[in-house]
Parts: structure tokens; C-alpha cells; sequence
């Protein structure tokens, strides 16, 4: 992690706090804020149980339900009830009173709505009158967005290891600007979802090659806390949507200034190199000496390694693998289903597939129970990125010591723990509630960190983005699902909110439980170098069953060793 690792390093890990924006800005841009139905005419008077007022404006500050009414006596004498969904006028206007017991005429709410503004002068909600009937359509917004994660990380993992992680990451970041700011200028509720969708992918693609990225180049001994602290920049994404919710109320607004965190990287990010691995790994070994070359300059190592000398490249070989049969394994476009192309391999998918899916289902539900505390949404919201930091610094300190595996296991076995005592807790019990839900929140968020480390470390170079794509599909998953334990309560009323929550902790329970058990399967790869071809990666696992009986040529694990640590070992030497 010298010069050359670090600047390639903050440069990619610096958008990925875009990502964290983008994934969280819907928490202030689809409020929906206090309403009633609209009028037809001027109000001379408003009236809210025993209080008056001249205006709506007026008696928000007095709105407590939504069951509530505000009755108002329009310029022509007529008298309104106004609910959320409906109103009424009464037939016989007599005194203004706010109980009134006669006929009523009711009528849809066909001029609209009043909104309350005194936090939030605009929001999606307010701009398309996302409520009552329409109210589905505003609890799609995140559901749809995280739709679009999990089909971006699954898209631009596999264009990753097909084109090169240096193409997507131009790509991906360049749209997030684009179609961050298109978010803003979107003129109806179906355009605003679509041009989301389209945010959602590339965010999603960012995120996952960018994670790769990083390991591709940080050496073995720097990979824990680089990797790990790429999700520590994603929470600080998290904290300025709190800070930029605070100062703007207006949600397009709120929007462009978001999105103008990407303008640094977008500048920069075409003078990113490909990886070496991936060059090595495509056969284009000058493209991969220009930039191990590179970094040594960088790096001021006098001796850069010779990438002939560590693979054992002659030409005569290149010239007959790219002839018959040995080219067509060479140059063999791989695809999802090399992650199941044996048992070993297969068994390994599915173990770190179901991690991803719990430690996503569980982030999301611990952070559901996290913002019902009640007192400022700004400062909970802020709060939820921060206790995330704490989190990554110990999961870095445990991996390094125990290793992946060993640290993956007990906090997956204690999440399910903090899932069972959460539900013996007596309601009374706030504050031991509330520690118990942040311990909950810090023992998945460090099998949720870990996880996309391990997934690189346990795949080889020609299916390592994939293999990140894929786990985040199952984590996407998990983050669609997670949501709509908000809305039960309202679909199913005889289930109150508090037995909701502690269903979905008991299931992530299980789930973070039975997770923790097949991990004791998993193979431990700290210390070890990033395998490169499939063989070598059923080899880690001590199955030396072949995935196929034609492999791209193996690089030697000493090669592959050399060209992590050069960066690092040679300039030791050279000092």
C-alpha cells in the first residue's frame, strides 16, 4: 500500500460515498408529510378541536394523527370537514363548531391536497400526490431502486471480468452523475422510478467492480483494511444524506447537490489503470508489464519484476495457445454457472450466497427498528452511518488476527444470539432495547463488511467479479424484502408492528445461525495469494477435482505472490 496503491485506492474508494447517497437519499425525498384534503375556495377561518386559526398553516403544529379532521369555513359560508383521504361539507352551516352532528355530503379529494411544509417544502410525495389511493406508489420507490441494485450487480460484475474493470468503473460513474442529476429534472412519477432504476444499476456496479478493483491491486498485507474500510466511505455517504437533508427541504434540490459529490471522481477516473490480474488473466502480458511498470516508477522501485520471468511466458507457447483447442479454453467466456462447476466450488456458492442474504435482510432490519426511537430523524439517520465505523475498525482487527473465517463465524453466531435476547426484552426496557438492536446492527454490519472481502479472496480472477456480483444479487435481495416489514402493519392489522419486527429478527436469527454453521466449511484465506484460475480455487478448498478438463494456463501461486507483494517487499529491499 505505497504511493502508487494509495492513490489508485482513495480515488475509487471516494465514490463510493456516492453510492452510499444515492442508496439512502429516498429516506428525505419520498417524506410524506402531515396532508388533508384540498378546498374549493377561499378559507376565512380554520378550526382544529378548540383551537382557531386564520390559515392550515397554522394549526400543523397541532396534527397528531392521521385520524385527525381540520374544519374550515370557506368566504361563501360554507363548511368544510377535511380529512386525509376524503371530505365532507356539512348542509346545514350554521356556527362554526367543531363537533357537528348533522347530514354530510362527502366528496373525493378532486382539488388536490394541502401538505404540511413546515419541514419539507417539497418531496415527491407533495410533487405527484403520492397518498391515499396512491399511496402504493410511494412505498415502491425503495423496493424498485434496490430492484435495480440487484440486477446492476449482477450485470456489471459479469461485463467486469468480460471487458475489464477499468471500463465499467468509467462507465458506472460517469452514469452516476448523469442520471443523478436526470433524477432532479424527471417531469412525472413514472419517469422519476425509471430514471432511479437506471441510478440503482450503475450505483450497484460501482460498487461491486470497485471492490474488486481495490483487492486486485492492494497487496495481501494492506487487503483487510482497504477492502473492509471501502464500506466506511459508503457510511460517510450515509452521513451527509443526514447533513444535506438537514439544510435543503426541497427535494430536486436536495437531489442536485447529492449528486454533485460524483463531479472529483468523474473528472479523474479515466486516468484509472486496468488491473493487472485481469490482464494477466485475458493473456495481454505487455498491457499488464506497462503497468506493473507504472507502479514501480510510482512506487520508486528501482527493480520492477518482469511479468515473462513470473508466469514463464514464452513465445512459443503463446503461439500455439492460440491455435486449436487451447484457444478456445484460453480465451473461454465464462459465466454464473462456473460458480456451481463442482461440488466443492458449488457448496462454497451457496454458503457465501445465503451470508450475503442474511447479513443484508439483518442490516435492514436492525436499521428499521433503529429509526422508530423517536427524536430528530436527522440526527438517528447520522447516527446510523457513524456506528457503522466502529464496526469495520474491528472486523479489520479480528480478521487480521483470526482470519476471515474464524471472524465470519462467532459474529454471525452472536447476531443470532442479539436476535433471540432481543425478543425476551420487556417493552419497558428502552434503553436495553435500543443497545441490544446497535448490538445487533454491529455484529451483522461486521459479517456484512467481511463478506465482500472473502467473496473476492475465495474466487479466482476469471469469476471474481462475478462471484461479488452474484453475493450482491442475494444481498439485493434480502434489501427488497427488508422494506415491506414496515408496511405489514397496515396490510395486516391483527399483527402490531412490535410482533412484526420480532418475526423478522427471529428469521434473521435462523438465518445468521445456520449461516454461521456452513461457514465452518469455507476455507481460510488470510495470508494467502488471490488464486487465478478456477483449479487453483477448488485447490484452496483441498478438492483436487478439476472444474473442467481444459483450464486457462495456470500462473504459478509464487508468481501471483510476487506480482501482489513487489510493490511492497522490493521497496523493503531497496531501503
Amino acid at each position: 500500500f505505497y504511493r502508487f496503491q494509495a492513490c489508485v485506492y482513495f480515488a475509487s474508494v471516494f465514490q463510493a460515498m456516492s453510492c452510499g447517497i444515492h442508496y439512502l437519499a429516498s429516506v428525505f425525498m419520498a417524506v410524506t408529510p402531515n396532508f388533508v384534503c384540498g378546498f374549493p375556495g377561499n378559507v376565512s377561518s380554520v378550526l382544529f378541536h378548540n383551537s382557531s386559526a386564520s390559515s392550515i398553516e397554522d394549526i400543523w403544529t397541532l396534527w397528531t394523527s392521521a385520524e385527525n379532521y381540520i374544519v374550515v369555513q370557506l368566504e361563501n359560508g360554507e363548511i368544510w370537514e377535511l380529512d386525509q383521504c376524503s371530505r365532507s361539507r356539512r348542509e346545514v352551516s350554521l356556527d362554526l363548531a367543531y363537533e357537528y352532528k348533522g347530514n354530510k355530503s362527502v366528496f373525493p379529494c378532486s382539488d388536490g391536497f394541502l401538505y404540511d411544509d413546515t419541514k419539507w417544502k417539497s418531496t415527491v410525495v407533495t410533487q405527484w400526490d403520492l397518498v391515499c389511493d396512491r399511496e402504493w406508489l410511494a412505498k415502491l420507490i425503495q423496493p424498485t431502486f434496490m430492484l435495480g441494485v440487484l440486477i446492476g450487480a449482477v450485470i456489471f460484475g459479469d461485463i467486469a471480468d468480460r471487458l475489464g474493470r477499468q471500463r465499467v468503473i468509467w462507465f458506472t460513474s460517469a452514469g452516476q452523475f448523469v442520471f443523478g442529476i436526470a433524477v432532479a429534472f424527471t417531469f412525472d412519477y413514472y419517469s422519476f422510478v425509471t430514471v432511479r432504476f437506471l441510478l440503482a444499476m450503475v450505483s450497484s456496479g460501482y460498487l461491486v467492480v470497485a471492490f474488486v478493483y481495490v483487492t486486485e491491486f492492494v497487496g495481501i498485507k494492506a487487503r483487510t483494511w482497504a477492502s473492509m474500510h471501502v464500506h466506511a466511505f459508503f457510511a460517510m455517504g450515509i452521513m451527509i444524506v443526514a447533513l444535506v437533508g438537514f439544510f435543503v427541504r426541497t427535494w430536486w434540490v436536495y437531489q442536485i447537490f447529492l449528486t454533485i459529490a460524483t463531479i472529483p471522481f468523474v473528472l479523474c477516473c479515466w486516468m484509472l489503470p486496468e488491473t493487472p490480474f485481469w490482464l494477466l488473466s485475458e493473456e495481454r502480458y505487455e498491457d499488464a508489464q506497462k503497468v506493473i511498470d507504472t507502479m514501480a516508477r510510482w512506487n520508486k522501485v528501482s527493480t520492477p519484476c518482469k511479468v515473462s520471468e513470473l508466469c514463464s511466458v514464452q513465445q512459443d507457447d503463446l503461439a500455439s495457445g492460440r491455435t486449436g483447442d487451447n484457444d478456445t479454453s484460453s480465451t473461454k467466456k465464462h459465466n454464473i454457472l462456473d460458480l456451481f462447476c463442482n461440488w466443492q466450488i458449488a457448496r462454497r456458492t451457496i454458503t457465501v450466497w445465503l451470508i450475503w442474504f442474511t447479513g443484508s435482510l439483518g442490516y435492514y432490519v436492525f436499521s428499521l427498528s433503529s429509526v422508530s426511537l423517536g427524536g430528530n430523524e436527522y440526527l438517528n439517520l447520522f447516527l446510523i452511518g457513524a456506528v457503522e465505523l466502529p464496526c469495520y475498525v474491528i472486523a479489520c482487527l479480528a480478521m487480521d488476527k483470526l482470519g476471515r473465517r474464524n471472524t465470519l463465524i462467532p459474529f454471525l453466531i452472536l447476531s443470532a444470539l442479539i436476535c433471540v435476547l432481543i425478543m425476551f426484552i420487556p417493552q419497558d426496557f428502552n434503553i436495553l432495547i435500543i443497545l441490544a438492536n446497535m448490538a445487533g446492527k454491529f455484529s451483522i454490519g461486521v459479517a456484512f463488511g467481511l463478506i465482500y472481502l472473502y467473496t473476492a479472496e475465495l474466487y479466482p480472477t476469471i469469476v471474481r467479479s462475478l462471484a461479488v456480483g452474484s453475493g450482491s444479487m442475494m444481498c439485493r435481495v434480502g434489501s427488497v424484502v427488508a422494506p415491506f416489514c414496515v408496511y405489514l402493519r397496515s396490510v395486516w392489522i391483527f399483527m402490531p408492528l412490535v410482533a412484526t419486527v420480532y418475526f423478522f429478527q427471529l428469521l434473521v436469527g435462523i438465518m445468521a445461525l445456520l449461516s454461521g454453521i456452513l461457514t465452518i466449511m469455507l476455507p481460510e484465506t488470510l495470508g494467502k495469494p488471490l488464486t487465478n484460475t478456477l483449479v487453483e480455487a477448488t485447490e484452496m478448498g483441498r478438492n483436487k477435482k478439476s472444474c473442467s478438463e481444459k483450464t486457462p494456463p495456470a500462473h504459478s501461486e509464487a508468481a501471483l505472490e510476487k506480482i501482489e507483494m513487489f510493490g511492497q517487499e522490493r521497496v523493503s529491499t531497496d531501503k
